[in-house]
């Protein structure tokens, strides 16, 4: 987290709520026009959403996401979403209480906003490439077909066990098999 503000937090969360199903290079473009336009600040679902047609991928439930977290994390009294991730002392307790208080943060998405902000290094972000890179490496027999809560902890406890195994740390393990993917490396 280090010295980051509250808006620069919430320029994150708002990239992990945009990449649900989408590029990280249009969620990220998607997130510098909406702050340049000042919509991310200001602006309501409907501006949002109108913004991001045809940038991300359900665009009008994003935008409400965005709305409802603003609403709740940069109040006009006194932002509070820096200290509310403080009150947690471990990743995993914070990335609980992320999918649980965050309108569509799940399991994958927490743990990419905590390792942008330096709090997840040891959570794993289970996206399509990393499944299939955890069943040609063995540690996985098959993608699974959804991932609850329950089995995403479970694949990334054996995930925790390979990168033991391998020598290499969580969030290196995962980088490298999404950049194997992709092609590229980004947050």
């Amino acid at each position: 987290m280090g010295r980051r503000s509250d808006q620069e937090l919430f320029k994150e969360l708002c990239f992990c709520l945009l990449a649900i199903q989408t590029k990280a290079r249009a969620c990220d473009e998607a997130v510098r026009g909406l702050d340049a336009s000042n919509l991310l600040w200001r602006g309501d679902a409907r501006a949002i959403a109108g913004f991001l047609r045809h940038r991300v991928r359900f665009h009008n439930h994003k935008a409400a996401y965005i709305v409802h977290a603003r609403q709740r994390f940069l109040p006009p009294d006194a932002p509070r979403l820096r200290d509310s991730l403080a009150v947690h002392r471990t990743p995993a307790e914070v990335r609980g209480w992320l999918v649980r208080e965050v309108d569509g943060l799940g399991m994958k998405e927490a743990s990419h906003f905590l390792r942008n902000i330096g709090r997840g290094e040891g959570l794993a972000i289970l996206d399509r490439h990393i499944l299939r890179n955890l069943v040609g490496h063995g540690v996985l027999r098959r993608v699974p077909a959804s991932l609850s809560p329950r089995r995403y902890l479970r694949i990334e406890e054996k995930m925790q066990r390979f990168a033991v195994a391998v020598g290499i740390p969580m969030a290196a393990l995962d980088l490298l098999f999404w950049s194997r993917a992709t092609g590229e490396i980004f947050k």
